[in-house]
């Protein structure tokens, strides 16, 4: 049975997407005590890269926020699988780290990653509210247009 976020989720007509394996040699999250380190998430969906190039010449700022959104997803995912199934469990949105693929020109970082960030607000109300960065990066993994990561607070 889902809690009150999945079900909250869902009525943003959304679907959480099964928890991706790593790509390469380390682990999905990491949780010591109550925090929980979740890994750069890519913009994926069913099982591949939707936003791939540069925000700001092959892909648009507002696709950039798109995929800064569907990273916010697959976290979501990630902390839900840290969480044995139970997104109830998240108390908070600590911290958000996001990379954007760019030109040494494009400086709406922020802009892209509010994707993200209001995502997590949609999905989880106050406690959706984080610390925050938005860096610029001359490619990412898998030719990734965004690439996010989270600090969350766990019960």
């Amino acid at each position: 049975m889902a809690g009150k976020i999945e079900a909250h989720i869902k009525s943003l007509g959304l679907t959480l997407p099964q928890a991706s394996a790593p790509v390469a040699n380390y682990v999905p999250y990491v949780r010591t005590g109550n925090l929980v380190f979740v890994s750069g998430q890519l913009p994926l969906q069913d099982g591949a890269v939707k936003y791939t190039g540069l925000v700001g010449g092959d892909v648009s700022a507002d696709d950039g926020y798109q995929a800064a959104k569907l990273c916010a997803l697959n976290l979501i995912a990630q902390v839900k699988a840290a969480c044995d199934g139970d997104l109830d469990r998240v108390k908070r949105v600590v911290k958000l780290t996001g990379f954007v693929a760019a030109g040494a020109q494009f400086t709406d970082q922020p802009k892209v990653i509010n994707g993200a960030s209001d995502l997590m607000v949609e999905v989880f109300g106050d406690a959706g509210r984080h610390s925050r960065a938005a860096v610029g990066a001359p490619s990412l993994p898998r030719g990734a247009a965004v690439e996010v990561e989270a600090v969350f607070e766990v019960a």
